[in-house]
């Protein structure tokens, strides 16, 4: 009898703290290369990209044109996508590659690495971030990401 009733103690435990988890984004505030301050709390309501890269990350200059096609898609319904440079990528190749590039999207700098560190201390590039509109984290993915998986969850915030 104490043996079942500590299995089923375990049991409810562990469904407790299951359903109490759920990956909220961190108080951040990025900086951008124009100077402007963004305050990712204050985006809450809308889906929000956040993407690290680095300006000599292969796989991080072929995402670019995802990233360029979702913000042109879904930018008027509330999109938001913020890609922040990694702390010891130089500014000057930074806001080199957004002109050249014509990133219509934010482009942070992360000297301190103050960002990397809020969202779980991202060291690998690409790593991306998905938030949903009640700012939660909807997928998190180190890697190229997929493109229609992020499309059929962006529209399913748009349409919700």
């Amino acid at each position: 009898m104490q043996r079942k009733l500590t299995h089923i103690f375990l049991i409810v435990i562990t469904v407790m703290l299951i359903g109490c988890h759920s990956p909220i984004v961190p108080e951040t505030t990025f900086s951008t290369i124009t100077g402007k301050k963004i305050v990712l709390s204050e985006l809450h309501g809308k889906p929000v990209i956040v993407t690290f890269w680095a300006t000599d990350c292969a796989s991080c200059i072929q995402e670019i044109p995802h990233l360029i096609e979702l913000y042109r898609q879904y930018h008027d319904n509330g999109l938001e996508i913020i890609a922040v440079a990694m702390a010891y990528d130089p500014p000057n190749h930074v806001i080199d590659m957004s002109k050249a590039r014509q990133l219509p999207y934010h482009v942070a700098l992360d000297m301190q690495a103050e960002n990397a560190h809020a969202f779980g201390d991202v060291s690998l590039t690409p790593t991306t971030f998905l938030i949903d509109p009640d700012g939660q984290i909807a997928l998190q993915k180190t890697g190229l990401f997929d493109l229609t998986k992020i499309k059929t969850q962006l529209s399913n915030f748009i349409k919700g």
